[in-house]
């Protein structure tokens, strides 16, 4: 392989080659993968008769705003669900997820994550470990949680204990976060939702379905999940969306969710859009095929770091059900870095020096990579770790594979160099 207006090892160049060899039939699966999906946003697109009037800057109360309406409509199709609120003004994932939950659950209501301990900062959000002010625990709603198998899998005998006919929610994170253990695949989900449901008819299943949008031709709407939540700034937002987040799922449930995130008896009917829906639109159309570069980037570098010796999960040639990939480099050095390697192949601070600082919901110092249009996109290319035990490094995103190829190259020989 060579690569124009880049050096790399001959040691990782000749790796990168081999891998190529080595994925290109998953290569060749991910993007029959983002074919149907772009066609079935397409199709979307055209069903809720989207228009340039769409994209019409609202003010004030926001009344009448039809591209507001009709990105809602494309959400809910897209993920085969019955509505959906997608506005500019939730600030994150976990501001999304934070909605959500406050919209449907109330005083008394049990909650159970079935996936373990969510991720870092949605801790704060249900009360976990410590006091946090205005969080759910302070409402006066019930957390328990399953803990995972040894395998990283949902422990499906522990769920049948204890969900009650009376549990409010069943919440299953879809990603792994700052974990190892393998990220549901649908096949996972839909087998969660089923049991359930079965043991609480009346039971919110909801889904963080953050990083897992596109990846599969399965959608949460067909196996089983009645509400989910996640970022315009990952997947669904294609790296065009500035800002934003999406929630989905039942009608019921949705307006709950809108009641929560502007009034009760107002909920979706206002809420400017300020001129946003261009991009938000653009970013949900490209959001299919930009996902599959993710998806690509990642078998890449999973098959690239296997050849040069280090544990990779997930493998090259398993199923995936999001876009990130995790490496075990086996020290904070190697971890540093790789974040330096991948940060050189950016087109947004190329220049810049990561390094290891102490974040804000988090209870280590972590050292991020991110050359990015948008602060904070994961679905651009980005990598970040906790520098802690295992020393893992986890990568995602990227809009094209060209240069997400190129930053796991560059990453491998910044690695090769510090030893």
């Amino acid at each position: 392989m060579e690569i124009p207006f880049y050096n790399a090892d001959k040691k990782v160049l000749e790796a990168a080659d081999e891998a190529m060899r080595m994925c290109r039939e998953y290569l060749e699966r991910t993007d029959d993968i983002t074919e149907y999906n772009q066609l079935k946003m397409l199709r979307a697109f055209q069903n809720a008769r989207v228009s340039e009037s769409c994209f019409t800057a609202s003010t004030g109360y926001g009344y009448g705003d039809r591209g507001r309406e009709a990105l809602d409509a494309v959400f809910a199709e897209v993920f085969d669900m019955e509505d959906a609120l997608v506005r500019h003004n939730f600030a994150s994932g976990t501001h999304t997820l934070t909605v959500a939950l406050f919209g449907v659950l109330r005083p008394g209501d049990t909650m159970i994550s079935v996936t373990g301990t969510p991720y870092d900062t949605l801790q704060g959000v249900i009360g976990i470990g410590g006091e946090s002010s205005g969080s759910l625990r302070e409402f006066g709603i019930n957390y328990e949680q399953t803990e995972l198998l040894e395998n990283g899998r949902v422990d499906i005998e522990t769920m049948k204990q204890r969900i009650k006919p009376d549990t409010k929610m069943v919440y299953i994170q879809r990603s792994r976060g700052y974990s190892l253990r393998p990220t549901l695949l649908a096949k996972d989900i839909k087998e969660i939702a089923d049991t359930a449901h079965s043991l609480a008819p009346d039971c919110i299943v909801m889904l963080d379905n953050c990083y897992g949008e596109f990846v599969e031709k399965v959608t949460p709407g067909q196996i089983g999940v009645d509400l989910m939540a996640g970022s315009l700034i990952k997947n669904p937002g294609g790296g065009i969306a500035p800002t934003g987040g999406y929630i989905a799922g039942k009608r019921k449930l949705v307006e709950a969710c809108s009641y929560r995130l502007t009034t009760p008896g107002t909920g979706k009917e206002i809420g400017c859009t300020l001129g946003n829906n261009r991009e938000l639109f653009m970013g949900a159309f490209s959001a299919p095929h930009v996902t599959g570069e993710a998806v690509k980037t990642a078998i890449f570098t999973s098959a690239l770091y296997e050849l040069l010796g280090y544990k990779v999960t997930p493998r090259y040639n398993e199923e995936r059900g999001d876009i990130i990939q995790a490496v075990l480099l086996g020290s904070e050095k190697k971890l540093i870095s790789f974040c330096r390697g991948v940060q050189m192949a950016s087109p947004i601070d190329s220049f810049v020096t990561p390094e290891p600082w102490d974040m804000p919901g988090y209870d280590s110092k972590v050292i991020m990579a991110a050359g990015a249009f948008t602060l904070g996109s994961s679905i651009e290319l980005s990598a970040d770790a906790p520098l802690r035990e295992p020393c893992a490094v986890w990568m995602q995103g990227s809009l094209n594979f060209h240069t997400g190829r190129l930053a796991s190259i560059l990453a491998a020989a910044s690695i090769d160099g510090s030893d």
